[in-house]
């Protein structure tokens, strides 16, 4: 019998217990202790050793038992706290944020409304083309922004003074570079677009766009980026996920601080045009002077050095995109029939990027977890992931797609009331459109969260950090697609007779 327990026992042992028991005169001690049979009693002693994991031995050799324990164990702390939410956990985190973004909205299409009676947006109608690229920085910057410091913060990156710091400088100087680059260019964009159906090409007003665009873009990075920092670091202390925070308020305060600097900065620049003409090139010399101090404080930086250099696609081809939206605008509004377009543009462009900006953030907080960009989360990246797999699996990203389409409609309908109440544009809001708005908002979204599912995974096969570069792209679809459904739902209701009296007063 003592043979057959040795016999099964020894495979535990690797092969390298007794020898060291051999070698060790206090080890062998028991077996001279237990006289003849100490043959069989020794296997027990190493039963005891195995189980006990005994250190010399299993250091000094390497055990492969061991290492499956230590990998056992690691595996088993992965999945992070933020990753066990249910809908409920998640609608809940979710839905504040979401109504503060959304009134913030409302808030933006209001001021839209009122200034597109100003004198510098009816005589420099290029200004509209600005609004879409403008608002979209909130995706391109400061959600981008969020989103990276969340899934920082939630892998461990800012838990100490020096990290935060660290991250904190230069994730600022980062934005302000990227701000005033795509200010500068969001003017010549507008510039270009607004010369190309007219044919006319004025420089007073092409260098008020670029003082306009470039001052609106720093000063609006600035502020939000300073409110972002003090977001995560805030949510975090309290236990709750950045992931579901930091980007709806992004948003919610990015749309208003945005129009409403850039509503004030234009019209203030558009009255020196008369008498100070001079102050215009002032303005974007000072801040484009400013460039150099961000770069070197941004390349010091090894957290924001590689997205220096290599973040400026997403950002670009985003503010193009943007800009696509706003020539869609600048054309619609322009026609008084249409006019009460504006009031409801932020609104459902807000909506949108708001709710794909959380998902995007979630998912890329998700393969985070699971090592670098390129490695594979247990399951292949997936390349062009089915609907059902994106809105209807019990996946945890499936269900916070769920979740976030389900306030499309109850969210929308307390921003329309809203905007109704406080009599808001000049659009009726009759059955049918809100009929016809409903559909268009809930396209957008649903557009929106499947290719959020399909560019993130591809974005991170192809080892790019999708916290840089997916929700700039998502964003400026969101007003791509929301500008241009609402731009035709406007005309079908007016085609079908849906028309108001008091369009244009």
């Amino acid at each position: 019998m003592a043979s057959k327990l040795e016999h099964k026992e020894t495979p535990q042992a690797n092969g390298a217990v007794p020898g060291d028991c051999l070698a060790s005169p206090e080890r062998a001690q028991p077996s001279d202790f237990l006289g003849t049979d100490g043959t069989g009693v020794e296997v027990v002693v190493l039963e005891s050793r195995a189980n006990a994991k005994g250190e010399d031995a299993l250091l000094e050799n390497g055990s492969q038992s061991n290492e499956s324990d230590d990998t056992s164990t690691e595996r088993g702390a992965e999945p992070a706290s933020p990753l066990k939410e249910t809908s409920f956990s998640i609608g809940l985190q979710v839905l504040f944020p979401f109504l503060l973004a959304g009134f913030g909205t409302v808030a933006a299409g209001m001021v839209l409304d009122i200034v597109q009676h100003w004198d510098v947006f009816k005589y420099v109608t290029e200004v509209f083309i600005l609004v879409p690229a403008l608002l979209g920085l909130k995706g391109n910057l400061e959600m981008t922004l969020a989103s990276r410091l969340s899934t920082a913060a939630n892998i461990g990156q800012m838990d100490t003074p020096k990290e935060l710091w660290k991250m904190i400088t230069g994730n600022m100087a980062l934005i302000q570079v990227q701000a005033t680059v795509v200010g500068f260019l969001a003017s010549i964009a507008a510039v270009v677009f607004g010369w190309i159906p007219d044919g006319h090409f004025s420089m007073d007003h092409a260098v008020l766009l670029c003082a306009s665009s470039v001052a609106t873009a720093f000063i609006a990075s600035l502020v939000l980026g300073m409110i972002m920092i003090g977001v995560i670091i805030g949510s975090r202390k309290m236990g709750i996920n950045p992931d579901n925070v930091a980007t709806p308020i992004a948003a919610s305060l990015g749309d208003l601080i945005t129009l409403a600097l850039l509503s004030g900065i234009s019209w203030g620049l558009y009255k020196e045009l008369e008498s100070k003409a001079y102050v215009n090139p002032l303005v974007c010399a000072f801040f484009i002077s400013l460039l150099p101090l961000w770069i070197v404080v941004a390349k010091r930086n090894s957290a924001t050095r590689e997205v220096l250099y290599s973040g400026w696609e997403p950002v670009i081809i985003a503010m193009a995109i943007s800009s696509v939206g706003g020539l869609i605008l600048d054309r619609t509004v322009s026609d008084p029939n249409f006019a009460g377009m504006a009031v409801f543009t932020p609104v459902i462009n807000g909506v949108g990027g708001n709710l794909v900006a959380v998902q995007a953030s979630r998912i890329s907080t998700y393969l985070h977890m699971s090592g670098e960009p390129g490695d594979s989360p247990g399951p292949a990246p997936r390349r062009c992931p089915s609907p059902c797999s994106t809105f209807f699996s019990s996946d945890v990203n499936s269900r916070s797609a769920r979740v976030l389409f389900l306030l499309v409609v109850p969210g929308h309908l307390v921003f329309l009331y809203t905007i109704s109440s406080m009599q808001g544009g000049h659009t009726t809001l009759t059955l049918i459109f809100i009929v016809f708005y409903m559909t268009a908002a809930l396209l957008q979204v649903l557009i929106l969260l499947y290719i959020a599912d399909w560019m993130v995974h591809w974005m991170w096969g192809r080892h790019l950090d999708p916290d840089n570069f997916s929700i700039p792209y998502l964003t400026a679809l969101g007003d791509l697609i929301g500008t241009g459904l609402l731009a035709l739902s406007f005309h079908v209701l007016w085609l079908i007779g849906d028309r108001d009296s008091d369009v244009g007063d």
